[in-house]
């Protein structure tokens, strides 16, 4: 039974689904999904559309908002509003390092993750749609990967969107994952030259850091292993519209004199610690490179691989000459399942779907080309999550498609500049712009 309660002018319920976890054997196992409801208290006896928002990642559960914060107090004007816990995700049959050893050993773990990409998750919202709306086609709000969650829609179920809009989530419908990286490390490079040039002062606060970790064992509060390299994935906070003061901040009281010396305080150890850790999101790193996966080109952990390609960001090299240290962004290394404890069972998992072969195709390019769904797409011009090239190919690609290109925010657009990016997407549909 559904439970309903309230927050500041929102009324809430909670739902409950099973669906396959095969969908192509819908009579095997099954697995549970979790959604929150939302509607506007004075609107919450009217019959209104849906609009079904996909959280990006993967790995995160659905916002968890408190009343109408950010994009969904906009979003409560027109619409019930259904967040979904993507599978595996939230409160949706999580997958953890404590979850997946009941589905045995690493091959079986991999198995069963090799279920919770893309297509899959479309195949959720298809099997509950009928249920939350009664047959009616609803609008999906796709962020980041959860835009490519929507692109794998309009490939796979189109008939069941009224309409897609998608924000910093146009996926490259062919690209393999070296393509992605090798595409991402110079405008990530970029992104650290930028931040550089607004606080000179972090570029000797980071080369101190990193020397530090070099030289010395540092294993954080929780466990975690601080090697140079996590150090330099800090560079993720980059690619969010407040992520380099974030940063900044960050560096500028690293250090505590101690008897022994100075030393890394306990406080950037700790804030350090909450960076670092995949305790929240496993997932994230497990399956990343794996929803890239179309063909029989395993990604082999492609980011590692890629990675070498570029040698201004071995740490060690800078710190040899004068140059800065370079941070890096959205990437998962082999390394993060030694470092951390969150993710360190699952190492061999995690190596099992990096060598995977047998990926199907997320998007139908046919398909996209004769789309008739309207579909309005926020490109940030310089998105370090995302590349913006391939973004603007796969938006010609698809029939219809409206894209709002736009330099103002980055890639947490959505968060950063609601309302006014859900309201742009939803003119361009309505043909209002």
């Amino acid at each position: 039974m559904s439970l309903s309660y309230r927050q500041p002018g929102v009324v809430l319920t909670d739902h409950r689904f099973t669906v396959p976890l095969d969908h192509t054997a819908p009579g095997g196992e099954t697995i549970e999904l979790y959604a929150r409801e939302a509607v506007a208290s004075d609107k919450a006896g009217q019959d209104l559309p849906w609009l079904l928002y996909l959280q990006g990642g993967p790995g995160f559960g659905a916002n968890r908002f408190i009343g109408r914060q950010a994009w969904l107090d906009r979003a409560l004007r027109d619409y019930r509003v259904l967040l979904l816990d993507q599978r595996g995700t939230g409160s949706s049959t999580p997958a953890t390092r404590q979850t997946l050893p009941l589905r045995g050993g690493p091959a079986e773990q991999a198995d069963y993750l090799a279920h919770f990409r893309a297509d899959s998750i479309v195949r959720d919202c298809e099997a509950i749609r009928p249920q939350v709306t009664g047959g009616a086609p609803w609008t999906v709000l796709g962020q980041s990967f959860g835009g490519f969650c929507t692109v794998s829609y309009l490939s796979l179920a189109p008939e069941g969107l009224a309409t897609a809009l998608i924000t910093g989530g146009l996926p490259s419908l062919h690209a393999h994952a070296d393509d992605v990286y090798r595409a991402a490390y110079p405008r990530i490079e970029r992104k650290v030259g930028a931040h550089y040039a607004r606080y000179p002062q972090d570029v000797e606060r980071a080369r101190r850091i990193a020397d530090h970790l070099l030289t010395h064992d540092v294993v954080l509060p929780g466990g975690y292993r601080f090697t140079v390299e996590a150090f330099q994935s800090f560079g993720q906070m980059l690619g969010a519209s407040d992520g380099s003061h974030r940063l900044h901040h960050l560096l500028e009281d690293a250090f505590v004199r101690t008897p022994g010396g100075l030393d890394l305080s306990d406080a950037f150890q700790e804030q350090a610690q909450a960076l670092l850790s995949y305790a929240t999101h496993p997932l994230y790193a497990v399956v990343h490179e794996a929803i890239y996966g179309q063909d029989a080109r395993p990604a082999a952990w492609a980011a590692e691989r890629v990675r070498a390609q570029f040698p201004q960001f071995d740490a060690a090299k800078a710190l040899a000459g004068d140059a800065p240290v370079l941070f890096t962004g959205e990437t998962v290394h082999p390394w993060m399942f030694d470092t951390d404890p969150a993710l360190r069972p699952l190492r061999e998992t995690a190596g099992l779907l990096a060598e995977r072969t047998d990926w199907r195709p997320l998007y139908d390019p046919a398909r996209l080309a004769a789309n008739e769904v309207p579909v309005a797409a926020a490109v940030y011009h310089d998105d370090m999550y995302v590349d913006a090239t391939h973004s603007l190919e796969t938006a010609r690609a698809i029939h219809g498609l409206r894209t709002w290109v736009t330099d103002e925010f980055e890639h947490d657009g959505l968060r950063a500049g609601a309302p006014r990016v859900l309201d742009r997407l939803l003119a361009l549909t309505r043909d209002e712009a």
